[in-house]
């Protein structure tokens, strides 16, 4: 078997992140994931190339996108050559699809290829009840008119009722934001300190785009040049006055300022073996060397939703041989300022980590002066599948800039799954 290559981390591209009903109020999938390629293409002079493989996904799609990946690769200017799959693994999707393209670097099966997500709740599917639905594949079914008049007589008056995806856990039956309420009150996450880190994560942000971090990361996309979530002007005043949003009795503490919003866009990264970014000019600003995901039994009520990423990065550790110390930096996906303070608290945590991981120890602590310091979800905002890839890039970047070191990357899904990373250079 031949030596394993590294995985290449060239460069990423995203277009702003938008909330919900705002600025991409019109936009598809399509369309946003297709401009986020097309960047990267640019950037990296890649018009007219063939690559391995792009790999992409969507949280919230529509029929018509059973494959995205591909339609948006014939949306570029990338060869047309270039095949595209479509993988979804909820909000760790474009995470799970660049380390699916690292390992088939790292193999030899393909020399280059982009990780990528995107997601939109303004351009939801609208569906319709099953007594509809039903009816009228029983028309489209039928052999003669009388059996078509038949079928569509049957349809109720409401079942002509229109519905929309939620974010709600099918098995629970219980939304994101009401799993992480039992989360903080098991592992007694005050509201003050919640408050506290999404006020860090809106100061991050607009710090990061002030000194200009995000330009070269960020491309404007429908008239917007900037993630239009971000607030400079928070205050915990502001974020303290805020009525809790899914435990809405005096015990709740997950209000919308403390939590992601819902939000439109789509972000990509390009990875490559060494040869071929040395073959086409183009610096290498890090390595994704170790990917790890992790499930966990939260409908049986044993462990917390949203608590998948303590295990795994526990898992990816033991495998690189490295303590939660051992990094520069940490970017902790922020689904929810709650979930991030959760995930924290486990790994200190001597019972947890002796319980449930198998630890001799807790892991410890980590220096929260290197967590998110470009600024977190609950600022810059969290289109499902996107989240990963912009996570990804902006880790790369921030090692590019040092010069060396590693970061850690943790990202909580629906479904009580995590997917995490290590980046090093």
């Amino acid at each position: 078997m031949s030596t394993l290559r590294r995985a290449a981390i060239v460069g990423s591209n995203r277009i702003p992140f938008a909330r919900s009903n705002t600025a991409y109020a019109e936009a598809t999938n399509q369309e946003m994931l297709t401009t986020a390629l097309q960047g990267l293409v640019d950037k990296h002079e890649l018009k007219g190339q063939r690559l391995g493989d792009v790999i992409a996904g969507a949280v919230i799609n529509h029929v018509k996108d059973w494959n995205i990946a591909r339609e948006c690769v014939l949306g570029t200017t990338l060869h047309p050559d270039t095949p595209g799959l479509t993988l979804q693994r909820a909000c760790g999707t474009s995470l799970e699809a660049a380390g699916l393209v690292a390992k088939k670097i790292m193999v030899g099966e393909i020399d280059a290829g982009i990780g990528a997500g995107t997601d939109t709740t303004s351009d939801a599917p609208i569906v319709y009840r099953d007594g509809l639905r039903k009816a009228l594949l029983r028309a489209m079914r039928a052999k003669s008119m009388g059996q078509k008049v038949g079928a569509l007589a049957g349809i109720k008056f409401r079942d002509l009722k229109p519905g929309t995806p939620g974010v709600i856990e099918p098995r629970t039956g219980m939304s994101m934001g009401q799993h992480c309420e039992q989360m903080v009150k098991t592992w007694k996450i005050s509201r003050e300190s919640q408050d506290q880190l999404a006020y860090e994560s809106h100061m991050k942000a607009a710090a990061a785009w002030s000194e200009g971090f995000y330009k070269d990361l960020v491309q404007p996309f429908a008239g917007l040049a900037f993630d239009n979530n971000v607030r400079k002007d928070s205050t915990l005043v502001k974020l303290g006055s805020l009525k809790p949003a899914f435990d809405r009795s005096a015990a709740g503490t997950l209000t919308a300022g403390n939590s992601t919003p819902l939000t439109d866009g789509a972000a990509a990264v390009l990875l490559a073996s060494d040869d071929w970014a040395m073959r086409n000019r183009l610096p290498v600003q890090a390595y994704l060397t170790y990917t790890e995901s992790a499930a966990i039994d939260f409908v049986s009520g044993q462990e917390g939703l949203l608590m998948a990423p303590a295990y795994a990065v526990s898992r990816m550790l033991d495998r690189a041989g490295l303590k939660l110390q051992d990094f520069d930096y940490y970017e902790i996906h922020e689904a929810f300022a709650g979930q991030a303070l959760c995930t924290l608290a486990a790994w200190e945590d001597a019972a947890f980590c002796k319980d449930k991981l198998g630890k001799g120890g807790p892991l410890g602590s980590i220096d929260r002066a290197r967590m998110n310091v470009k600024g977190g979800s609950v600022a810059l905002g969290h289109p499902f599948a996107a989240t990963g890839a912009r996570v990804l890039g902006t880790a790369a970047k921030l090692l590019a800039q040092k010069g060396s070191g590693r970061a850690l990357i943790s990202v909580c899904t629906a479904g009580g799954m995590g997917v995490t990373a290590i980046v090093e250079r």
